[in-house]
């Protein structure tokens, strides 16, 4: 259901995460991007999917939540690890017409299927544990240097808080469309694809008509309350680096070397 999509949701707690600075998550999470996909053996792998682990133990949310997130993509994810485990190259262990798998594919689905779990869980911990608020202060302060070629730091940081906000508001209101629709006779679980798509079609045009209404509701508040951009503005909450960032900091740091050296010194996938 919808309704149990937890992605975008932000769950206050008093976790070593919640407390990080919300500049040292972001960038924890950009470096964690580029690590996870420069892991070319199963023990690179194995490092990195034990780092995002203790970071999901170390933010205290329930695990329930986590696999939530993890409903949204489930067909991307088998669909993927399908395609890449019937592409792989060497001698096949089974085959049957054009499709073949081999210890290749084998691995290269597992590669796969891990990276973007581990993706969806890490994003998902950023957002269980950064409010809105807090991201768009991080955003900004990341792209201030921007400024100096006239780029809308602010504004592009409240779009991206914004919109990212409004993720679980609008699933909670497309499951409130399709549930109106099904008490109205509508049939949207029968039928082969072609009718299943145009079954969307009554909930598609109300959830964009429900989008901008709140959209434009959202910018007449934004407009009665004098709001005018970042010039001139204060922040009712500062942010400081402290030392369970350097921490933080020094444990991806860590994390990375082990991730070049299982590189280099681990032979095979």
């Amino acid at each position: 259901m919808v309704r149990d999509v937890s992605f975008g949701q932000y769950f206050p707690g008093k976790s070593l995460i919640h407390r990080l600075d919300p500049r040292a998550k972001i960038l924890i999470f950009i470096a964690y991007l580029v690590i996870i996909f420069c892991t070319f053996n199963f023990a690179a792998l194995g490092l990195t999917t034990a780092f995002a682990a203790l970071f999901l133990v170390l933010s205290q949310i329930s695990p329930k939540f986590y696999f939530k997130s993890l409903k949204v993509i489930i067909f991307i994810v088998i669909f993927t690890s399908l395609l890449n485990l019937f592409y792989g190259s060497g001698e096949p262990l089974w085959q049957w017409w054009v499709f073949r798998i081999t210890l290749d594919g084998i691995s290269r689905a597992v590669f796969v299927t891990v990276r973007i779990i581990c993706l969806i869980l890490a994003s998902s911990c950023l957002t269980f544990t950064t409010s809105p608020t807090e991201l768009t202060d991080a955003i900004e302060r990341l792209m201030k240097p921007l400024k100096v070629v006239h780029f809308p730091v602010h504004e592009v940081a409240m779009m991206m808080s914004l919109a990212l906000r409004f993720v679980p508001t609008l699933l909670e209101e497309t499951d409130k469309i399709m549930q109106a629709q099904k008490a109205r006779g509508a049939d949207m679980d029968s039928g082969n694809l072609i009718k299943r798509i145009k079954a969307m079609i009554p909930i598609l045009i109300p959830l964009f008509v429900s989008a901008f209404r709140r959209a434009y509701d959202v910018a007449t508040a934004m407009e009665c309350r004098c709001y005018r951009g970042g010039a001139g503005r204060t922040r009712m909450k500062q942010i400081h680096l402290a030392a369970r960032d350097i921490l933080a900091f020094a444990a991806v740091a860590l994390v990375i070397g082990g991730v070049i050296l299982c590189n280099i010194f681990v032979t095979g996938m």
